[in-house]
């Protein structure tokens, strides 16, 4: 029996492989041939970014069950962190595959370690005060980067809280407080997205289907029984909510690296809303919901944006569709027959032929 539902739960992760590659290479073909405008073009990066923010959260809010509305946070931390080292990295050398890289590596370490400081007072709460709590983290975060002067010159790197107090001789100030980032190397690509999305849901899946996976999931069932059980409650929510907060890191550096110019407001409150909103849309615990909801709903807007003063009434209704849509057990009940009926006859087809 368990052995049929590891097979399963292979073949879906597979089929979620299998739709984001088929993706990537429609995309490129279409690029090839000139069939996306450029306006769509300048949206694949975002797009990338926000499919690894939607499962990051995703393994937070559905696999662990705690509602963190602070998500941006994470995304700030790893994308300022991970430019400034973009910036140093880029007056030595022009490979930006390598650059990229390491700033989102860096970017991805510094969210992560944020997330554990934060994590470790935090994740004693839950329900509404754990979401409010981390609703505060990410406005602190962007009232600190909003007052955060950073300089670069030949003797190094010159960091200040105060207004015009980095002396620099003949250098370029990289994070300029509420002007956000000003000078950033552009070395995002759509490739590169591909890759971090493909490396992200490797993480998350072989995380689920651990024996760790396996201990946050019974704490999101039930928190008593599993503490009765002797699962720490403390460790496992911590390593969901510091895996989740590295992965956002990630994404917030590749997002970033798409601009040439980005302020903190990017990362406010909102930006966590609407990657809650990918979650709960594409269905808890369901990262390929997660996908296909961050590519349709970051999509719609430039789609509709010829429908002009009605695009957000479309955009909205489209909203409430798939809402109801995604949380309708009849709806799921009759998908799951049809699938179910065509199984069968596949099968009987099969076994005709065989005789």
């Amino acid at each position: 029996m368990s052995l049929k539902i590891m097979n399963k739960t292979t073949r879906s992760n597979m089929i979620t492989y299998a739709m984001v590659i088929i993706a990537f290479v429609i995309v490129q073909v279409l690029i090839g041939n000139g069939s996306i405008s450029s306006r769509l073009q300048g949206q694949l990066v975002p797009i990338c970014a926000y499919i690894v923010m939607a499962i990051s959260l995703n393994l937070t809010v559905g696999v662990l069950g705690e509602l963190s509305l602070g998500h941006a946070g994470f995304m700030s931390a790893g994308a300022f962190s991970g430019i400034v080292v973009a910036s140093c990295l880029s007056q030595n050398t022009d490979n930006e595959p390598l650059i990229l890289v390491i700033s989102m590596i860096v970017g991805g370490v510094v969210a992560a370690i944020v997330g554990f400081l934060v994590g470790v007072p935090v994740l004693r709460l839950s329900g509404d005060y754990l979401a409010i709590v981390t609703l505060a983290f990410g406005e602190i975060i962007k009232g600190i980067v909003n007052n955060l002067y950073v300089g670069l010159d030949g003797s190094g790197l010159h960091v200040s809280l105060i207004k015009n107090t980095v002396e620099m001789t003949d250098g370029t100030m990289l994070i300029n407080g509420p002007m956000g980032l000003t000078t950033i190397p552009r070395v995002a690509s759509f490739t590169a997205g591909f890759i971090l999305i493909l490396v992200c849901l490797f993480v998350i899946f072989n995380l689920v289907n651990s024996k760790s996976g396996r201990a946050i999931m019974a704490l999101r069932d039930n928190r008593i029984a599993a503490q009765s059980v002797g699962i720490n409650v403390t460790n496992y929510k911590l390593m969901a909510f510091v895996i989740s907060a590295a992965m956002a890191g990630m994404a917030g550096v590749l997002f970033t690296a798409n601009f040439s110019t980005v302020v903190a407001s990017k990362f406010d409150f909102n930006t966590s809303i609407l990657i809650l909103v990918f979650v709960v849309l594409g269905g808890l615990g369901n990262m390929r919901g997660s996908i296909i909801a961050a590519t349709v709903l970051t999509v719609l807007p430039e789609v509709l944006r010829s429908f002009s003063d009605y695009r957000m009434l479309v955009y909205a209704i489209v909203l409430i569709v798939m809402m109801l849509a995604t949380n309708n057990p009849t709806l799921k009940q009759g998908i799951s027959m049809i699938i179910s009926k065509l199984k069968g006859k596949n099968s009987a087809k099969g076994g005709s032929a065989n005789v």
